[in-house]
């Protein structure tokens, strides 16, 4: 590169600083056996389907977008039927979402790292606020593994 080390490290260090570098521990999506999913919806209100989704162990990130779709979330988990059954229970039953359209990512060209969060606090209330784990149709005929947060949850990975 044409620069010292110490200037390098003085380069690095303000990178940091300022928030632009960080080091992000997770999983290779291409190692593990989970299933990466985006869901491209129209929300009337993107910040609340952002928040509704902000403690939830499947939810990866969610990005506002520009164009027909307004809002791009990444979910991940070790059963496609539960993320369909979160999607169905918490996103399609929405007033105000419309056009949603699920895509299942089935590989990746280069080694694809995201933050899957192991460490889960208990709670009686779900992270989506919703508050029916326990009752919800799709968990009590088995279309859905359940929330790990609730202990409401019949998967293996969390």
């Amino acid at each position: 590169m044409g620069i010292s080390q110490p200037s390098v490290g003085v380069r690095l260090r303000k990178l940091k600083e300022k928030g632009a570098l960080s080091f992000l521990i997770g999983m290779n999506f291409k190692k593990i056996d989970l299933h990466l999913v985006n869901v491209e919806l129209f929300a009337k209100n993107s910040t609340e389907i952002l928040h509704r989704f902000r403690g939830c162990p499947y939810f990866l990130n969610g990005f506002v977008v520009s164009g027909k779709r307004n809002l791009s979330l990444f979910f991940v988990g070790e059963d496609l039927t539960t993320i369909d059954s979160l999607v169905d229970a918490h996103i399609r039953s929405r007033s105000d979402v419309e056009d949603v359209e699920v895509n299942v990512v089935l590989t990746s060209y280069k080694n694809l790292i995201f933050p899957v969060r192991m460490k889960i606090e208990r709670s009686d209330t779900p992270p989506c606020g919703d508050g029916r784990c326990g009752t919800c149709p799709y968990y009590l005929k088995g279309r859905c593994l359940g929330c790990p947060v609730t202990g409401h949850y019949r998967g293996n990975f969390w």
